[in-house]
């Protein structure tokens, strides 16, 4: 990624609404279709996660995405910093258990994106300061479709974390339709809805909503 490219990367970040993450074992479509879909709905940003594939396929996957994305969306990918770098990704996003940010960022580059889950304040100062560009905030409610993802820790958190960093924060966990207004309103700037878009059968429709309603929320 040229500085140009990256600098437009970074911009786009701090816009970001609706965060696309793939979940091939939710998808009613495919997770390239997903994408696809999302992408040209509006998606600004897309995660692509997946546990079940070989690298190999993993490889290819990331590729067709990372064409799909270009000039449209940043393109990051879950935990493996190897699929990443194999296919030039804008980014990955890693968790508390994953590799330390600081060993993250001398492989990748000064140039990559780095986006860091954390459940709590302390972690999200910490996130700062070692460099992340946004984190991942969760869960906000109780989810199934992360099994170790413990228990939901409630959207009021959202603007604790907020008025201590000035990352942008992404909100995941167990979100949906009936309970997403609340964690935009207490300051995410972003948030995931996997279950509500990849087991839709418009994933199209469902990305437009949320980018809608989300952009609606934070201009009132």
């Amino acid at each position: 990624m040229n500085q140009k490219d990256f600098n437009w990367k970074k911009s786009l970040l701090k816009e970001i609404d609706f965060y696309l993450v793939t979940d091939s074992g939710l998808s009613k479509k495919g997770t390239l279709s997903d994408v696809q879909e999302a992408v040209e709905s509006g998606c600004r940003i897309v995660q692509y996660r997946e546990k079940n594939k070989s690298t190999k396929e993993m490889v290819f996957e990331a590729s067709e995405i990372k064409r799909i994305c270009s000039g449209r969306a940043i393109f990051l990918v879950n935990d493996r910093i190897d699929v990443a770098l194999a296919v030039d990704a804008d980014g990955v996003h890693i968790g508390q258990d994953d590799m330390p940010i600081e060993k993250a960022r001398s492989l990748l580059g000064e140039d990559k994106i780095i986006g860091l889950s954390v459940g709590n304040r302390e972690e999200a100062i910490q996130a700062e300061k070692a460099g992340a560009d946004y984190v991942g905030l969760g869960p906000i409610f109780d989810t199934a479709t992360k099994k170790d993802a413990g228990e939901g820790i409630g959207p009021l958190r959202i603007k604790e974390v907020k008025a201590a960093i000035k990352l942008p924060i992404v909100a995941i966990g167990g979100i949906n339709k009936e309970n997403y207004e609340s964690a935009v309103q207490n300051g995410a700037d972003s948030l995931v809805a996997i279950s509500a878009v990849v087991c839709s059968d418009d994933v199209k429709r469902e990305t437009k909503y949320f980018i809608d309603t989300i952009q609606r929320i934070k201009k009132a």
